[in-house]
Order: C-alpha cells, then sequence, then structure tokens
C-alpha cells in the first residue's frame, strides 16, 4: 500500500491542525492509500513520524499556517498548503501524489 505521510499545524495549534489530520486520514482512506499526520498543537507534537515513516514514503505533505522545519524530509516530494486548502480538498492533494507514481 502507498503511504503518504505529513505536517498539520495552525496559528493556534487547535481546531485546524486537528480538522486537516482528520480530513487528509478519512480522504486516504477512501482512496486507498496509508497516510499518517504528525500534528503540531497546542499540547505540541503528536504522531511523530519516524524516520521509518518517512523514509517509506511516497511523498510528504505539510498543511500549515506556520512556518514547519522541512529539512528531514529533503529527497522526497514535498507540498505544502494552508490547512484551509487540506480541510477542504484533501483528496485532491493525496491524488498529487498517488497520480505521478502510476
Amino acid at each position: 500500500m502507498k503511504k503518504i505521510v505529513g505536517v498539520s499545524a495552525c496559528i493556534t495549534g487547535i481546531a485546524h491542525t486537528y480538522l486537516a489530520a482528520e480530513s487528509l486520514s478519512e480522504a486516504g482512506k477512501a482512496l486507498g492509500i496509508e497516510i499518517k499526520i504528525e500534528t503540531h498543537g497546542a499540547i505540541g507534537i503528536e504522531n511523530k513520524l519516524s524516520q521509518k515513516d518517512i523514509d517509506d514514503a511516497i511523498g510528504v505533505l505539510i498543511a500549515s499556517d506556520i512556518v514547519i522545519d522541512d529539512y528531514r524530509f529533503m529527497n522526497k516530494k514535498v507540498i505544502k498548503v494552508s490547512t484551509h486548502e487540506a480541510i477542504k480538498h484533501p483528496k485532491k492533494l493525496i491524488r498529487f501524489f498517488t497520480e505521478e507514481e502510476v
């Protein structure tokens, strides 16, 4: 199964962080793509991505309204969008990676 990893974060670290992660996860399930999203919320980092998670992924989706250090994602296809974009169009974002893999 193809896998995408990502990070979600909003300015306050509350609603949009988790809504974006949930939207992407649900869209991944619907499309048959494994998704693991690390959240940067008000209580800190949750669901932290391991190096193996990153290595096994076909791409990285950063849905953030704040600056996220993307150094650990070097040599991966990375797209960066707002949390709003991830909430509204999660399947479109996931397809960006899967259609390029076909």
